[in-house]
């Protein structure tokens, strides 16, 4: 199995069906659509919803589940757990902790039951996971989310993003948050060019991204012949200047309704275009995926091959937000992977 770096993967996204159904049971949630294990699995599996909005409902029951630090920390364990099985050697997972305040729990609380399960996990499968903490742009709390996040940066916070309904919530309206991740240590990764267009990639650069989430819709801004890039715009010109990485999630576009089908995914363009594309899962609950999943989408519908897994891998570890020690550990790691 060859070996993969996650950059764009969302703790709420990615629960078992089954803890979710023993969470509920334990935590008392009644909101759930089915009770059995196997109708619940098929509802949670989106397919190609109407719109990325469709698509985020699912997340109110995941978030249900999610309300105490005893269920925080198990579905950080176990994601871990998921992802060591599926070659991932390096992974870093988002999350926004305030909607994990329903009940009880405060940021700060939400925040250190998600590294608590990460650095068991850790432990026991030998995977470094690593934390972004998400702001939820359609809400006002972003600087006291970005704040909270600021305290862990020496504990395995990494980064911060706005994740949430992305148009008609412009980064802008978020520069302050986005200042204190930047000054207090962190990284910023913005999702941007998923559910909106090109304005909203130039509002994620302008509060300091160094990274875009999806960034798919960048495609927007090129004149494309044939499939392939013949004329940037410029803010594509923009981004590729700057070496902005891209964390695109294939199979969520599609979900999310941003492509109608695989092969009019710009995943190949881009790559070919010399854009620095990573490969992510972004919600493996909700679109049914693994890594390897994602990695065969790359190689069936837009001709990567090995070189080309080994070059967006080598990217991710790049674009990493963690120290230096770790990513040679990676880079030795996944060299030693794509030797054999």
């Amino acid at each position: 199995m060859l070996p993969k770096v996650l950059l764009h993967d969302h703790l709420d996204g990615g629960l078992r069906p089954r803890t979710i159904l023993e969470l509920a049971e334990t935590d008392g949630y009644t909101g759930l659509p089915s009770d059995d294990l196997e109708e619940l699995t098929d509802w949670f599996f989106q397919g190609q919803s109407a719109s990325l909005e469709r698509y985020l409902e699912a997340f109110a029951h995941t978030v249900g589940v999610m309300q105490t630090a005893d269920a925080i920390e198990r579905v950080a364990y176990e994601a871990t757990e998921d992802l060591a099985a599926q070659g991932v050697v390096y992974a870093e997972i988002r999350m926004a902790p305030s909607l994990c305040t329903e009940r009880d729990l405060d940021l700060t609380e939400a925040i250190a039951a998600i590294l608590a399960g990460l650095g068991r996990g850790e432990a026991d499968f030998g995977v470094p996971v690593r934390l972004i903490v998400d702001a939820m742009r359609q809400q006002s709390d972003s600087s006291e989310v970005a704040r909270a996040a600021v305290d862990f940066a020496a504990a395995g916070v990494v980064g911060f993003d706005l994740a949430g309904p992305e148009a008609g919530n412009s980064a802008l309206d978020h520069r302050l948050a986005c200042q204190i991740a930047l000054e207090g240590g962190l990284h910023l990764t913005i999702h941007a060019g998923e559910g909106d267009g090109v304005e909203s990639i130039v509002g994620a650069m302008e509060v300091g991204a160094e990274r875009l989430g999806h960034g798919v819709r960048l495609v927007e801004d090129i004149k494309v012949v044939a499939g392939e890039a013949e004329t940037l715009g410029p803010v594509a010109r923009s981004v590729l200047d700057a070496g902005l990485t891209l964390e695109i999630c294939p199979t969520s576009n599609l979900h999310t309704g941003v492509f109608s089908d695989a092969k009019s995914h710009p995943l190949g363009l881009l790559h070919r275009a010399g854009f620095a594309v990573t490969i992510n899962t972004d919600n493996r609950l909700m679109s049914r995926i693994s890594s390897t999943d994602e990695f065969s989408f790359a190689v069936e519908h837009h001709g990567f091959d090995v070189q080309d897994l080994e070059l967006v891998t080598m990217r991710a570890i790049d674009a990493a937000f963690c120290d230096r020690a770790t990513k040679d550990r990676i880079v030795s790691t996944v060299m030693a992977g794509y030797s054999d």
